[in-house]
């Protein structure tokens, strides 16, 4: 049994709750056992310079930690003046992750903003923004076609993300914080609902990689982001189409 006990395959407490900020175009609070992130999104009417009179929308994405989203507090980064690189490098995942979902090309010259602030961090906060940005997405596109903007569904996948590890010799999935700072292998898997990897980000902390444990936290990782598939699912239950 795992410090919260888990089991191995076990996935944290996880529900998501929508409409939680009432200006946004779609928003929700996802928690994943202790780590809680705010998404919000935007629909701006323009698109990045590159991108003008190309007929093409785009999906980006902004990641932030809040100052006491940790133990100690953390300073905010717009007082350091500039982003680190690992902010930099969690939102240019989100942001990938979130335009596989998309046919660009029904979305029209338009950005759609994912805002994704971490209220409290116990390990897996770029996971849980990518799997609650796409439930804002969700909610954004949704405004689009019941306000008449769209004529047509641009969202043609679906996607989430978890983490699975090699901890102490013992694969498990979605790690908190203890587990994650001690695992041998830290990985993050992004998939959409056809079972497609969208992204896996896989690193030796400690040990190696086998093949078969390899293969184990592959079959581990799609087995749990089905079941946030589901999740996402039964959140957007009470959204207005």
């Amino acid at each position: 049994m795992r410090i919260d006990g888990r089991g191995n395959l076990g996935l944290r407490d996880t529900t998501i709750e929508i409409n939680t900020n009432k200006y946004a175009d779609g928003s929700c609070i996802i928690n994943c056992g202790d780590t809680k992130v705010l998404c919000t999104a935007t629909v701006e009417d323009t698109v990045p310079f590159f991108l003008r009179k190309s007929g093409l929308g785009w999906v980006t994405a902004e990641y932030g930690m809040l100052p006491r989203s940790t133990g100690t507090r953390i300073r905010r980064e717009a007082s350091a003046g500039k982003q680190s690189g690992r902010t930099l490098e969690i939102q240019r995942l989100i942001g990938r992750s979130l335009r596989t979902c998309i046919d660009r090309s029904c979305l029209g010259e338009r950005q759609i903003v994912i805002d994704c602030d971490v209220l409290q961090a116990d390990g897996g906060t770029r996971c849980a923004s990518i799997t609650g940005g796409w439930v804002v997405l969700r909610l954004a596109i949704n405004k689009l076609l019941a306000s008449g903007k769209l004529s047509e569904d641009p969202l043609i996948n679906q996607v989430a993300a978890l983490s699975c590890g090699v901890v102490e010799g013992i694969t498990m999935t979605d790690l908190n914080y203890s587990e994650d700072s001690n695992a041998d292998i830290d990985s993050n898997f992004v998939m959409n609902d056809k079972k497609e990897f969208v992204e896996i980000q896989c690193s030796a902390e400690k040990s190696t990689l086998t093949k078969s444990q390899f293969e184990e936290i592959y079959d581990m990782a799609t087995s749990g982001i089905l079941t946030l598939f589901d999740i996402q699912k039964e959140s957007l239950k009470s959204a207005k189409i």
